[in-house]
């Protein structure tokens, strides 16, 4: 299996199914694996005074995730939706309310725990107890912190590597952990991307990322948390099209020998062979100065040039001759 490619609709549908079923299908014609949402139940994951990122400008966080919420009837026809189209459905839960209410619903693919969640391991726990994979970001957490979550998801635990910076900048990607989670955990690992652009994640899967997650919307204009820093599909399509072909390119490994033997038109054409300067009589001994590299490579090639000094000509060679070994003895 290629790289699992997620793309995380989150709460770009700004709380309209129309909006959210059109994210699927962006999702699906890019050619992505996953779609992935939130479900936010205000009530269960926070109180009312909890302070708000500095993204919600116009809302509290809490007044966002009550105008944004779906009901279970809307969840099951987003989920219908994905399973419609062909591509997973996956979801972060931030309550155990909301693992309850996905599980009501039909279920996920995999659940995903956002950076956020990393220390309650109840709602990891009952994740788990689902039996469906689960994905673990550590976009804020200590080693300390991320070995209790990985231990808490279990057998079918997956670890992505992440910065909760919004946007990420370069110096602080991280992608050095990547083989770090490999080796501290032996479980798949993956990128939960917040960074500018598609490099970051193109440089993820040259490093061995087996997950890849990244903010898609359906224009950089609409509101919410994530648009303005999230793909746009043209975008989307371009990432998951640069991923499918760097994994195309890690899993073809070429033969040095073999490639060059394929190759000999080409060189025939682009490689230089030992050529005449001057004319030769027949029995003349070679020196270095009757020679020179010249194109095509059809015949004995440049890099032979200094075995050639000393030889004899077998016969009368003409200038600007390419020379074979039937001229020499």
């Amino acid at each position: 299996m290629g790289v699992y490619v997620i793309a995380e609709a989150g709460m770009n549908h700004d709380g309209s199914l129309g909006n959210a079923i059109r994210m699927v299908e962006v999702a699906v014609e890019a050619g992505a694996d996953a779609v992935k949402f939130q479900l936010h139940d205000a009530a269960a994951e926070s109180t009312r005074d909890a302070p708000s990122p500095p993204y919600f400008e116009h809302e509290s966080r809490w007044d966002y995730f009550q105008r944004t919420a779906f009901t279970d009837e809307q969840w099951r026809t987003l989920r219908e939706a994905c399973d419609r189209a062909g591509i997973d459905f996956v979801c972060s839960p931030f309550s155990l309310e909301a693992v309850e209410r996905l599980e009501r619903v039909g279920g996920v693919a995999r659940y995903k725990i956002g950076s956020g969640e990393v220390t309650n391991l109840d709602l990891i726990r009952a994740a788990a107890a689902t039996s469906k994979p689960v994905l673990v970001s550590s976009g804020m957490s200590t080693w300390e912190e991320l070995d209790a979550a990985v231990e808490a998801a279990g057998a079918n635990a997956s670890v992505l590597q992440c910065t909760s910076a919004y946007p990420t900048p370069p110096d602080r990607v991280g992608l050095n952990l990547i083989a770090e989670l490999r080796k501290r955990y032996g479980k798949p690992v993956g990128f939960s991307d917040h960074s500018l652009g598609p490099y970051a994640a193109f440089a993820a899967v040259a490093l061995g990322a087996e997950i890849v997650e990244k903010h898609f919307t359906l224009s950089k204009e609409m509101y919410g948390p994530d648009a303005a820093l999230a793909l746009e599909p043209a975008e989307l399509d371009e990432l998951v099209d640069g991923i499918r072909e760097i994994s195309e390119i890690l899993a073809s490994p070429v033969d040095k020998d073999a490639q060059a033997a394929a190759l000999g038109e080409m060189k025939a054409i682009f490689e230089k062979s030992a050529v005449a300067t001057r004319e030769i009589p027949a029995g003349a001994v070679i020196e270095r100065d009757m020679l020179a590299a010249k194109k095509p490579g059809t015949g004995i090639p440049a890099q032979r040039i200094d075995e050639l000094v000393g030889m004899r000509a077998r016969r009368d060679i003409a200038a600007d001759t390419v020379l074979t070994d039937d001229d020499v003895e």
